[in-house]
């Protein structure tokens, strides 16, 4: 609701925060570490599947402003740019998709392909369709079906089926690969990703989570073998975040880091997808500034300013008190 309201946002971000806020539970060392089991291969895919509660990147996004570097040193959050719309073009064969993703932008590389907007359209000229655009993507990464695609953007669900038919007529070469993947995994009973993780299905199947399933297996094996080769090569990796690398380092070397960790996540991404690169993003904070993720600001500013008032009254309080005693 929500995603469909914005006036609902301010409230699920407080009940969220709410029913999440375990700040006693976060694994902090004296040191003011955040270290606690990021359980490899406990999810069906073998993402990292670390204790929400424990792990800082677990509760609400607004409490991620509690990361900060220590003094004289930075942190760096490198992601892959739309890692599985990227493994999805690579793995499928599909030119098309992957001329997209090489685009920088494949949603809107996405929207022009299917006609519905000139070739020389931008973001900013043209950003409510590619927003459309970029929603019927993520739905169909996630198998989303025509109504929850409509329910999602907040329109009739004909618009919905016609985001997915575009899809499928400008994809067909990755939709035929979905396909596929998703009779393999029901003809044999599993599926494997390129370095041989497999998923064993039983009776009680999702299609829809079959059909998920390769891009973020190989995903997870992608980020493994980043991690490696990082740490092979003197990167300090904090840790990892689903499709990211978190490294910290002095201030001095953090653009030398930050460069090694981009050129180890191209190479995983090479190895993984048969010489496919994904493109990465990068997010530098130095000390003494805080990490923030976007999604969070407001909330953070908003506890940050209750708190502040609720110090500023307790002060005037007891310095009453001084007074009457």
């Amino acid at each position: 609701m929500a995603k469909a309201c914005s006036a609902v946002s301010p409230l699920r971000e407080l009940r969220s925060s709410l029913s999440g806020l375990h700040l006693g539970d976060l694994a902090v060392g004296k040191d003011g570490r955040n270290r606690c089991l990021l359980s490899p291969f406990r999810a069906r895919s073998s993402r990292n599947q670390p204790s929400n509660t424990r792990y800082i990147f677990g509760p609400a996004v607004w409490l991620r402003g509690l990361i900060k570097p220590s003094e004289g040193t930075g942190i760096a959050h490198i992601d892959w740019r739309q890692q599985e719309f990227g493994i999805a073009a690579a793995l499928s064969g599909d030119h098309r998709m992957q001329e997209a993703y090489r685009s920088g932008d494949p949603y809107l590389a996405f929207a022009k392909q299917a006609g519905a907007i000139p070739a020389n359209a931008t973001k900013d000229s043209h950003a409510e369709v590619r927003e459309l655009y970029k929603k019927c993507v993520l739905g169909v990464q996630y198998g989303m079906e025509a109504n929850s695609l409509a329910s999602l953007i907040g329109a009739p669900p004909v618009l919905g089926r016609d985001l997915l038919r575009a899809h499928r007529e400008t994809y067909r070469t990755f939709w035929k690969w979905s396909d596929r993947a998703v009779d393999h995994a029901v003809l044999t009973g599993s599926l494997q990703t390129v370095f041989g993780w497999t998923l064993h299905i039983g009776p009680d199947f999702n299609p829809r989570s079959l059909r998920n399933h390769p891009m973020q297996a190989n995903g997870a094996e992608m980020l493994r073998l980043a991690c490696c080769l990082a740490t092979e090569r003197g990167v300090a990796v904090a840790g990892p975040v689903h499709d990211a690398l978190v490294i910290d380092a002095p201030v001095e070397r953090l653009a030398e880091d930050v460069a090694t960790t981009q050129d180890a996540m191209r190479e995983a991404s090479r190895v993984v997808l048969a010489g496919f690169e994904l493109m990465t993003d990068v997010k530098i904070v130095r000390w003494p500034d805080r990490y923030m993720d976007p999604r969070g600001v407001r909330m953070w500013r908003t506890v940050i300013q209750l708190v502040n008032d609720a110090e500023a009254d307790a002060e005037a309080l007891g310095t009453r008190a001084e007074g009457w005693f």
